[in-house]
């Protein structure tokens, strides 16, 4: 099976952090970019192996709810874990030309099947607890970089970019299957529950209805250009045929997603690094219009409001973010995210969110001796339109929430992990969440989430000396 393969992968990774292939026995190792050292050497041909393994237990206690529909979170006391194994492989096709393809199996469930929650406990929960436990294709892209100034910068090889040097001014270019999520609204406090915070929430922007299928992927184009200070970029994405489905529309003149951030690293306060994203993102989809669902239901014309009988292909979600990060001393790093969309059509593919603000922070261990380890405090409020909390309080379905009734309170979660590292690609990390009026509901809750998280990770990179 392939988790079990991919099980034998990291472990042999993580007992090999780096391996290099040169073509000349006496080459040393790849020289800091941007050095003397560096413009003498071409290095190229550059293949990458990595993989991850994560596996995440939650347990949430019972909680008091007065009343409970197909789309809540169960009151009663429960457990679940859930699995997700990735295998990365990237090739230099040519010096700034690389071919990456990723490999995936996710398996498990979320708490209440990762029903009843705006801001979910696990982000690495598949939505869609009826598809296949079958390895699937992850990311498959082409990524092109194009150079526009001869001075080069150190960059961090990774699954995403293997390059270790790229051009301070450059243009880079992305086709295939990849998620969104991968290049828009990033943030380094913030965007990775592998490592951590686990919330949907605290992860992303959760008013960013960002195009993607159930699993998280989507086909599309991302098109960046960096310069000293500050980059800009924009992707064009294919949506779900349905709210949160696995098939895509592949029509664009139908179906589309564009996305539009711009990144800022201005100098505010001292030396320290300051990281600004201001996001723009529209939707076109085959959504319904909660406003009209009402109008339908309060008519007579259904018996309970059905938003997914008022879809129209015209129809139009957008919104805006605002995502910063700021490093307060070396080992003390804190962000920000603030999110609106317009609200009145259906939720379509990431959460039921329609306005949201986090923020958080963490710590490398530094002042008790353990450098590698981390611990992470994160506050979130979620909050819906006007039109959607009445949709759910007459007794509407979203593809997330739905207790039958609401009496509306902003949804409000804070969060906290440590995450301690163990030998080479091992960590072990405990996760503790309190959510109150869960699924933006006063008569549910609070509610305590306590998880645990085991992850593995490891790489090979092979390098080739080519002549300079």
């Amino acid at each position: 099976m392939f988790w079990r393969a991919a099980a034998i992968l990291v472990c042999l990774l993580c007992g090999m952090q780096r391996a290099e292939l040169r073509a000349q026995s006496a080459v040393p190792d790849p020289p800091v970019a941007g050095s003397a050292a560096d413009s003498e050497l071409n290095w190229d041909n550059r293949i990458w192996f990595s993989g991850q393994m994560n596996f995440i237990t939650q347990y949430h206690p019972a909680f008091s709810a007065k009343y409970s529909g197909p789309n809540s979170l169960p009151p009663g006391a429960q457990d679940a874990s859930s699995r997700v194994l990735t295998l990365f492989t990237g090739f230099r096709l040519f010096q700034n030309t690389d071919v990456l393809f990723d490999l995936e199996e996710s398996g498990g469930h979320g708490l209440g099947e990762a029903l009843g929650l705006a801001g979910f406990t696990n982000l690495d929960v598949v939505r869609n607890p009826s598809l296949g436990k079958a390895p699937y294709v992850a990311r498959a892209m082409l990524h092109q970089t194009i150079p526009l100034s001869r001075k080069l910068v150190a960059a961090a090889p990774g699954p995403l970019a293997l390059a270790p040097a790229v051009p301070e001014r450059r243009i880079e270019l992305r086709f295939g299957k990849m998620s969104t999520a991968d290049f828009f609204d990033v943030n380094s406090v913030g965007s990775d529950s592998h490592s951590q915070f686990m919330n949907w929430t605290a992860d992303n922007n959760g008013a960013f209805d960002y195009a993607a299928d159930t699993r998280g992927y989507t086909y599309g184009f991302v098109g960046e250009y960096y310069d000293k200070g500050w980059a800009l970029r924009f992707g064009e994405m294919l949506m779900p045929t349905v709210a949160n489905g696995i098939k895509l529309d592949w029509s664009l003149p139908r179906a589309r997603a564009e996305n539009y951030e711009l990144e800022l690293h201005p100098t505010v306060w001292r030396e320290r690094a300051t990281t600004l994203r201001l996001l723009s993102f529209v939707n076109h989809a085959n959504m319904g219009s909660y406003r009209e669902a009402i109008r339908g239901y309060l008519a007579g014309a259904d018996p309970v409001p059905d938003v997914t009988a008022y879809r129209r292909q015209d129809r139009v979600k957008y919104g805006f973010g605002v995502n910063a990060e700021q490093e307060i001393t070396p080992a003390w790093r804190a962000y920000a995210r603030l999110g609106w969309n317009e609200g009145h059509n259906e939720s379509f593919a990431y959460t039921e969110v329609d306005q949201a603000i986090s923020g958080g922070t963490d710590w490398r261990g530094v002042r008790w001796h353990r450098k590698e380890d981390k611990l992470g405090v994160a506050v979130l409020v979620n909050a819906i339109s006007g039109d959607h909390r009445e949709y759910l309080a007459l007794g509407g379905m979203g593809f997330l929430l739905g207790d039958g009734a609401l009496n509306y309170g902003r949804e409000r979660i804070v969060e906290t992990y440590y995450n301690a590292h163990g030998w080479r690609g091992l960590s072990i990390g405990a996760d503790l969440q309190r959510v109150w009026n869960p699924g933006y509901n006063r008569d549910r809750g609070p509610v305590w989430a306590a998880g645990l998280r085991l992850h593995v990770e490891g790489s090979l990179a092979f390098w080739q000396r080519t002549a300079p």
